[in-house]
This record gives structure tokens, sequence and C-alpha cells, in this order.
């Protein structure tokens, strides 16, 4: 017996049955489409009704959240991303569109599908190099910061205004406010430091281990401000001032002038409300919007290979309008005879120092020196301290 499948026809020649095999057409050939040529058959969601969060930690592909509308006893909701976001980061700062579970009880999962246009975007690379698959690598620190925040001992360990410089080139790149906050005062005073950044007209605040918090709650409030400081400089500990219930882990600094890490993630931590006191000048806990802080890992380095060098000359303003009668593609180093840099300073218009400074930056951002080692400036008046 012939089945259907053998594509056969049957012929009578005459009492017996014959087979002849059958030509084949077009008609007879099916063709599915490849997976990556299949149309799309359905409209993709638009979640409108997406509910708005903060990310206010990152762990492991878990991203927590706070609600706008959550008071500071809400509880959070834990998410993970969902797949439609293909590769784009989700970081500390970042506000998002959340579906799913957002009740925040325990076991709940919701999902981010939305994440907004960032105002501002903090990176850093781990090195200066951008020939170093590390200098390549941009990691973004945190996003929507309104205020950097550079914490800075004035004594163990000493200041570093290397590091300062580069806080403060990052910050220009991202347009973001900086403000120096100097920690220690008890132990040194900040003269030195001050006088350093005299011509930056640099916001400032001092901070010692009995002193008020007033002025620096006033700076904070109303934004989101995260802090960047070397291991040791006591950040956590101001942390865990502003924020009693952060518990932030503190450390110790070691004989060599060097402190260990305690802070091990980002992490986005709400500030109590502010009230006016009596007089109604100084700010005190109470009513208002209190803003927030992220506290972020100490850092050894803070690398610069991302920022171009007119971004990094932005970092200096003291310096741009000498750059007017420089050459064209002139690099501003030390060995550019025409450049207008050294008039500038030597007429009295800028500091030696940040010229210096800025220089040597330049120079660490094309591989020379130890990006790793930027505690000392050329004529760093706190050299030898």
């Amino acid at each position: 017996m012939v089945g259907d499948g053998d594509r056969k026809e049957l012929t009578r020649r005459g009492d017996v049955l014959a087979t002849r095999r059958r030509e084949y057409d077009e008609d007879d050939v099916r063709v599915r489409p490849g997976k990556s040529s299949r149309p799309r058959t359905r409209t993709r969601p638009r979640h409108e009704n997406a509910v708005d969060g903060f990310v206010i930690a990152v762990d492991r592909g878990r991203y927590t959240c706070v609600l706008p509308d959550g008071g500071p006893d809400a509880p959070t909701v834990t998410a993970m991303r969902a797949r439609e976001l293909g590769r784009k980061s989700v970081v500390v700062g970042d506000r998002v569109g959340l579906v799913g579970d957002t009740s925040g009880a325990p076991g709940a999962l919701a999902r981010i599908v939305r994440i907004a246009d960032r105002s501002s975007v903090l990176r850093r690379t781990a090195e200066d190099d951008a020939t170093t698959a590390e200098g390549r690598l941009e990691r973004v620190v945190v996003a929507n910061a309104d205020q950097l925040v550079i914490v800075s001992a004035l004594a163990d360990p000493p200041p570093r205004t290397g590091f300062i410089d580069r806080c403060l080139v990052a910050a220009y790149d991202a347009d973001i406010e900086p403000l120096l906050c100097l920690t220690k005062a008890d132990l040194a005073g900040p003269e030195a430091v001050l006088d350093y950044y005299t011509e930056l007209e640099l916001p400032y605040v001092l901070i010692r281990p009995d002193s008020a918090l007033d002025a620096l709650r006033a700076l904070l409030a109303g934004r989101v401000s995260v802090l960047v400081g070397h291991s040791g400089v006591g950040k956590s500990t101001l942390v865990n001032r502003l924020v009693p219930e952060a518990g932030r882990a503190v450390g110790t600094v070691s004989a060599i002038g060097r402190g260990r890490h305690t802070s091990t993630s980002a992490v986005a931590l709400r500030l109590s409300p502010l009230r006016l006191g009596a007089s109604g000048a100084a700010p005190r806990p109470g009513d208002g919007d209190p803003g927030w802080i992220i506290d972020t890992p100490g850092v050894r380095s803070f690398g610069l290979a991302h920022v171009s060098a007119e971004s990094l000359l932005h970092g200096f303003p003291d310096l741009v309008e000498g750059t007017v009668d420089c050459p064209a593609n002139c690099q501003h180093t030390a060995d550019e005879a025409d450049c207008a840099l050294d008039a500038w300073v030597a007429a009295g218009k800028a500091d030696p120092r940040r010229l210096a400074s800025y220089r040597r930056l330049l120079a660490s951002r094309s591989g020379e020196g130890d990006p790793r080692e930027p505690e000392r400036n050329p004529g760093d008046p706190l050299a030898g301290s």
C-alpha cells in the first residue's frame, strides 16, 4: 500500500499498479520564517500604571527603592530589572518606573520597567590611562546628584589636595555643585587648604567631633548629595551623625596614615527633617525638606580618563581665561613653549600651585606617573606635613 507521504502517483499498466515519483515544485516547499525575521505580532506594554520609585541601594541584581509619597517609616520596595531594559544599567540615585508588587511586603518583588532621564551622572575610572582596559571602563558612581560633598580630613590622615582637585574636576564635568567638608578640625587648622582654593570660592564646612551639624544640614537640605572621600577621613562617622539609624561601619586609620575601607557599597539615606530655630536663623532637625545623602565606599583614586582635556580645564576656572592666547591645539603642558598659561600665572592672575595641579592631572591622564598616588601636588603647601 502506498501512503500519502510517499509523494507518488498511481498509474495503471494493464492489471498492475505502478508508481511514478512526482516532480517537486515551489508549492511543495514550506519555508518557516527565522526567529529574527518573524514579524512582531504584539504591542509592547506601555506600563502606564507604573509608579515612580527612587533607587537607594543595589545588591547583586536586586534594587531597593522607595516611593515618592512614602514617609521615613514606609517599607522599601525590592525590584529587579525588566528584560526590556536591555543593557541599561540601574544605579543608586536613578528615578525609575515600577510595576508589580510595590507594597514592600516580605517576599514581594517588583520590576523596573523604565529609567527616567538623568539630570547628572557622576563617573570615574579605575585608572587615568584611556589606553588600558581599566581606563576605558567608566564606572557610574551615582545618578541625579545635585551636590558632590568632598570629605577630607585635616589630619590623620593629612589632607590631599590632589584628590580634592580630581573630585572637583569630576564634579564640574558632571555639572554637580561641589562642597568641601573638612573633618577632624580639632586636630589641625584649615588655613592652608582654604588658602589653596581661595580663587575658586569653593564653599566649605568645618566638622569637629563635638560640633553641631546645623550648617552642614542646611547645605544638604532639599538636595541629593553624594559623599566622596578617602578611607579614614571620617566619612562614615559623619554619616552616622547625620543619620543615626544608618549604622555605617567605622574603621580606624593605620600607622602609615591610610584608612581602611568600611563602606562597601553606595547607599542613599534620607536625612532628618529640618525646622528653623527660635531665632528663625539656624535650621534644626524637624519639619522641612531634609534631602538625601549618598554614602559611597572610600576610594584611593579617582580616575579621570573619561574626562576630556577641555572638561579637565573647566575644573580650574581661574585658568580658563588664560588659555585665550594659546596657539591652536595647545596641550597646556609644561613642554608647550607657547602656552599662555605660564604668562598668565607670572602676571599674578592665577596661583602657580593651581597651574601645577592642572598640569599634574594632565600628566596622570596620559598615563605618566602613578595615578593611584594623588596625595601631593607640586607646590602643595601641605607637603612634608
